[in-house]
């Protein structure tokens, strides 16, 4: 199958705003921006317009697409929930709750879903434990938590949590930017990064 890309015809465009980068590499494009506005940090509108030429196996395929965005708003206010697989309920109940110190929340259901589990408080979200069967693997995964799919949990001081893992003999790593993080995983090799914010 031919490149959808030629290198020689490619070009890479940057945008950036406020530490987010947008990167688009075109091939025998035209295209055009239309509008951005910035405010308070976020892009309200960007638009962009590309008409492209691809080659696919020999044959040339016109692409055009247009891609305008206006702020898409249907009212996201935060993460509600994280739902976490694990294999025993009360082995990650014992690691959630009597080592992290998260809570139950009651109010949620756990009896009426065709499974085990319980709904934990993560400040005002949940983490959602889940005792259903894992088709990730176990074994093999990175060291690293951060370079594996990763819950994080804002926290206020990521030196005593330190010392709460290493009294229970939990291993973890910093992390490798040097920012004050823990990366740490359940017992179901579930990554979770702790990372310390500001009050």
């Amino acid at each position: 199958m031919a490149s959808l890309l030629s290198p020689s015809a490619a070009i890479s465009v940057q945008h950036k705003v406020n530490r987010t980068r947008v990167n688009a590499i075109f091939t025998n494009t035209s295209s055009k921006f239309l509008q951005t506005n910035v405010r308070n940090g976020r892009c309200h509108r960007l638009s962009l317009m590309t008409k492209a030429k691809m080659s696919v196996e020999g044959g040339v395929l016109e692409k055009e697409s247009v891609s305008t965005s206006d702020k898409i708003d249907y009212g996201v206010v935060s993460v509600h929930h994280v739902g976490i697989l694990c294999e025993n309920l009360e082995r990650s109940l014992e690691f959630y709750q009597n080592i992290l110190g998260l809570e139950i929340n009651e109010a949620r259901p756990h009896d009426k879903l065709p499974y085990r589990g319980a709904w934990l408080w993560v400040g005002s979200e949940m983490i959602h434990l889940m005792e259903l069967a894992n088709p990730d693997p176990l074994t093999g995964r990175p060291e690293h938590g951060g370079r594996d799919r990763h819950t994080c949990i804002a926290i206020l001081d990521v030196s005593k949590l330190k010392v709460i893992l290493d009294k229970a003999g939990i291993p973890y790593t910093l992390s490798k930017s040097g920012r004050p993080a823990i990366f740490t995983r359940d017992p179901d090799a579930n990554a979770l990064e702790f990372t310390q914010v500001d009050s």
